[in-house]
């Protein structure tokens, strides 16, 4: 990826400074020291260590777009795409999703809506490492389908009363608090709010840490919430406005998720293209042969075509424009794509990428998730169905 330099017009698009560069390089030795040598131990471990967390959070990891009031750099939406390029050479997406979790789903919500006070008790903590967050949205009755959670928050007093049951939540186990939506109204869209849940609450218990088929060293649990109090002042914004903060969230989630599938996509086709120049058989190198030349140039051509389209809507985010049309195009188009490139990825190594020893393997079944999470490709073309009225 080129990189203009820090006098460069403004007009130049992307505009990615010299401060970018050095933050994508600084991640990337971050990755290819602490993450990747340990990526298939950590995988089979089905967690790796906390202190990947503090780790990333005394690079300034967590902070990147947040107020330096609260520990943050102020930067913007362009150094999260850096930040997002040099996570990509972790060669393990398990570890890269719940950073990213941490990063750029949990704490954005927490700026955005909190009280000082709020901000003080959590987002402080969270943005220097201190504390592991979790966004409590999905349950056992429907991920995508938001406006019909059932987990109830009851107003007793300057209390809310929560029961109920989360599921798919990243890293559940060992979340120091939750970003926990909730019914406080009545049914639909319109009943749902946003609290700050800390994980040490009475009534409080992970059911189990499930098995998944990729992203392994991530946690991904299922939690109960049995009659448990929390003060009403962790309140996250207005009360019955949860669903309308969901949306609004799921745009830089998917704008992330999005990116991060451009830049992992770059880095498995690298790794292919350089097997076939190293793997012979039949008298020559085998990515010689016309069907690999032609796919792989194909490949080229599409991740190009998505990086601008991702770029696109970064850009309406950053200057703080309505971008939905263009963030959801962007991550369909991306989930989509990714599951033809890591299949060749795969194809052209045989039977070595079926083994979890190499990366192109892991990537391939870590990708799987990419057109089920932040919103399942069928909920992303209903998305742009409806805006272009068909």
């Amino acid at each position: 990826m080129s990189t203009a330099s820090v006098t460069a017009s403004e007009h130049e698009f992307p505009y990615f400074t010299e401060e970018h560069a050095m933050l994508r390089e600084t991640v990337k030795q971050f990755c290819q020291k602490e993450i990747a040598p340990f990526a298939e131990e950590w995988d089979e471990a089905g967690i790796f260590p906390r202190e990947i967390f503090n780790k990333a959070a005394d690079l300034g990891l967590f902070g990147i777009r947040v107020d330096p009031k609260w520990g943050g750099s102020g930067l913007d939406w362009w150094a999260t795409a850096a930040y997002l390029d040099g996570l990509s050479y972790a060669n393990n997406g398990g570890v890269g999703m719940a950073l990213m979790v941490q990063s750029d789903i949990t704490i954005p919500v927490l700026e955005e809506l909190g009280s000082d006070e709020q901000r003080e008790e959590f987002l402080k903590p969270a943005v220097s490492g201190e504390y592991i967050a979790a966004l409590g949205i999905s349950e056992p009755g429907g991920g995508s389908d938001v406006a019909n959670i059932k987990t109830r928050a009851r107003i007793d007093g300057d209390d809310f009363v929560i029961s109920g049951q989360k599921l798919w939540i990243t890293n559940g186990t060992r979340a120091d608090f939750i970003i926990l939506a909730v019914r406080t109204g009545d049914e639909g869209h319109k009943g749902l709010s946003m609290v700050l849940f800390p994980t040490k609450t009475p009534g409080f218990s992970v059911g189990k840490k499930l098995k998944k088929i990729g992203n392994l060293s991530s946690d991904t649990a299922e939690l109960f919430f049995d009659n448990c109090r929390i003060p009403r002042r962790y309140l996250l914004g207005e009360l019955n406005k949860g669903f309308y903060y969901t949306m609004i969230n799921f745009q830089g989630e998917r704008l992330a998720a999005a990116l991060g599938a451009v830049y992992k996509m770059e880095r498995v086709l690298e790794y292919a293209i350089n097997y076939g120049k190293e793997r012979h058989a039949f008298g020559q190198p085998i990515g010689s042969f016309q069907v690999w030349r032609h796919r792989f140039s194909e490949h080229l051509t599409s991740i190009e075509a998505a990086r601008w389209l991702c770029y696109r809507a970064l850009d309406l985010m950053n200057r703080g424009e309505k971008c939905t049309r263009e963030i959801t195009m962007a991550k369909l188009f991306t989930s989509d794509l990714d599951q033809k490139v890591m299949y060749d990825c795969m194809q052209i190594m045989g039977g070595f990428a079926y083994t979890t020893e190499y990366p192109v393997g892991r990537a391939w079944r870590d990708a799987r998730l990419n057109t089920i999470g932040a919103g399942a490709s069928e909920i992303m073309k209903e998305i742009i169905a409806k805006d272009a009225k068909l």
